[in-house]
């Protein structure tokens, strides 16, 4: 006959041995079962703006409106998702970053550009755009507020002339846009960084009378420049002045009846190109600033 105090110490036992078993499954299952991904939610709260993804047919616009290619470095500021990142290392071959302050949203991107195996060609940081460098651009993609594009555009002007900035539904102010696009009141605009002409500068054209060379007084307005030559009795004003990022164009009637047409690149503090001049082969001139 067994004891009554032993059959229950017997049970006691049993079943501390069977909920450390249970223990032990729970444990392990909890280690397998994968994290809870995050998923993230159409007007989550971010630092300084709500989350709204900008939809691919406006991705693509936006990429193509830059003329992003394989040789372009894609930046884009407050990258959500990854979405324009991704698109455009995937489709049109760019090396790309998205700079995101929420490090869920990095995580994410990454994730998804891994399994789209663009890993290598499309990489996410976190970072607050108004801290972190982002010069290195060619092609700058965003969808962010008014006020923060303002807040950007003294930095983006900054940027080397012929870099191509789009912005989802904002616009930058004063600066007219060199494009848009309109998708069902969704709106696209594109500006290209206008190199810095305004000021005097000093014209040398090639075996050109008068010996001298010419000078020119230009106006800027961000992309917009007007302006004359000399010098002579009479100011010229310029003629289909053109400035297209470090590319610019200009003509004036000289004294003796003809058009001269300049067509030259901006470096800084000189331009070199070519000059036509009615009934003449072209030339080359060089032009250095003098003065703002």
């Amino acid at each position: 006959m067994i004891h009554p105090h032993a059959a229950s110490q017997a049970w006691i036992r049993t079943t501390a041995i069977a909920l450390a078993f249970t223990l032990c499954a729970s444990l392990a299952q909890a280690q397998t079962k994968p994290a809870t991904t995050f998923e993230p939610v159409v007007g989550q709260a971010g630092k300084d703006v709500i989350w709204v993804p900008t939809p691919p047919i406006l991705i693509e616009r936006m990429l193509r409106m830059a003329q992003a290619t394989a040789n372009d470095t894609v930046i884009d500021l407050g990258s959500g998702d990854g979405r324009i990142a991704i698109t455009a290392a995937r489709d049109f071959g760019a090396r790309s970053f998205g700079l995101e302050f929420n490090p869920d949203m990095v995580a994410l991107s990454r994730r998804e550009a891994e399994k789209a195996g663009l890993a290598a060609r499309a990489t996410f940081q976190e970072a607050d755009i108004y801290k972190t460098d982002f010069s290195n651009a060619t092609v700058l993609t965003m969808y962010l507020l008014p006020n923060i594009n303002l807040d950007l555009r003294p930095t983006i002007l900054r940027m080397k002339p012929g870099t191509r900035v789009v912005s989802h539904q904002f616009n930058m102010g004063d600066w007219s846009p060199d494009d848009t696009a309109d998708f069902s009141g969704r709106m696209a605009y594109m500006w290209m960084v206008p190199a810095r002409l305004g000021g005097k500068w000093a014209v040398d054209v090639a075996g050109s009378q008068p010996a001298g060379g010419y000078t020119l007084a230009i106006k800027q307005e961000y992309q917009r420049i007007s302006g004359s030559a000399g010098p002579g009795p009479t100011t010229l004003g310029l003629r289909d002045a053109v400035l297209n990022g470090d590319r610019v164009r200009f003509g004036f009637v000289d004294d003796s009846g003809r058009l001269r047409e300049f067509t030259g690149i901006v470096n800084g503090e000189s331009i070199s190109g070519e000059m036509r001049a009615e009934g003449a082969n072209p030339v080359r001139f060089s032009a250095r600033r003098t003065g703002d």
